[in-house]
């Protein structure tokens, strides 16, 4: 049991990331109804510009190590706020009303080029930040077995539940949040209705930037390093998760992400590692054609 509770604690961390990944892709895709690839490029590249800023400050600059973080977590956002202005107004403005493949290759190159250009800025290496907040909490322990989370574990996991909560809440109370659901809903009878659509659109990607950045800084922070190609992996899961369970709310699409995480610690531990992924896309794929065939259906009724 010690051995399960542990399994469950780490997968408490990674759902953690994955909820907040999700939450932020569904705030644009909710609107646009079409797959946006970059996504978890946007992710990967805000974790990458946090490292590499971060050791600029601290071997150039000759920064304290808390500085030099407090710097690359400061340029992750604004990075993450101009790729987001970009997208919304040169990329999904101009493309919505095209075919969805539109979107989906031209996510694709930007996906691409983010890859490229944060492998080119760090020279195709991979620089690590030294382990942070790295004292063990136990939780449990019996016969020499203890049952443990770190600091930067608990930490990354309070945040993402306050900013989960605190945005879910004011998603459900807020004029923004009724004017994202009419949008989500019907963008012509909103507009009908005296919403301002392009401005909730470019508030939705502009949100969903956020997320993906402040993800990717809490990934760089507990794992020392982001990949150039973590991107398209995380992005490929988050679109799954999203797409199996649909796009009208993003509390749920969180909860769904943060199970999966769940789910993915759980392998990990009880099951071949090397299998993980392939049984995880086989499974989304599965519920992806039941439930959406199960929403079409519907749709048609």
């Amino acid at each position: 049991m010690l051995y399960f509770f542990q399994q469950v604690l780490n997968g408490l961390h990674s759902g953690a990331l994955y909820a907040l990944l999700a939450f932020g892709y569904v705030l644009t895709n909710g609107i646009l109804h079409r797959t946006n690839l970059a996504y978890g490029a946007l992710f990967a590249f805000c974790g990458q510009t946090m490292i590499l800023t971060a050791a600029f400050g601290y071997q150039a600059l000759w920064l304290t190590l808390a500085a030099a973080v407090a710097l690359g977590v400061a340029a992750a956002i604004l990075f993450a706020a101009l790729i987001s202005h970009v997208l919304s107004r040169s990329v999904f403005e101009r493309l919505a009303n095209r075919s969805p493949n539109a979107i989906v290759v031209t996510t694709l190159g930007i996906l691409v080029f983010l890859s490229e250009a944060s492998r080119i800025a760090a020279d195709t290496h991979d620089l690590w930040l030294p382990p942070m907040l790295a004292t063990p909490v136990i939780f449990a322990q019996s016969d020499g077995f203890k049952v443990t989370l770190t600091v930067i574990q608990l930490l990354d996991c309070a945040g993402v539940i306050a900013v989960v909560a605190l945005a879910a809440w004011l998603f459900s109370h807020s004029r923004f949040g009724r004017a994202w659901r009419a949008v989500s809903d019907d963008p012509k009878a909103a507009a009908m209705c005296g919403v301002d659509v392009t401005a909730v659109f470019r508030r939705a990607v502009l949100f969903g930037g956020f997320c993906a950045a402040l993800a990717g800084v809490l990934a760089g922070l507990y794992y020392g390093n982001v990949s150039f190609g973590t991107g398209l992996v995380f992005g490929l899961k988050i679109l799954f998760v999203t797409a199996v369970g649909g796009y009208l709310s993003p509390l749920k699409a969180a909860l769904g992400a943060a199970a999966f995480g769940m789910a993915e610690s759980l392998w990990a531990g009880y099951f071949p590692l090397e299998w993980r992924d392939a049984w995880i896309y086989l499974f989304l794929v599965v519920m992806l054609v039941l439930i959406g065939a199960g929403r079409d259906q519907a749709k048609i009724a």
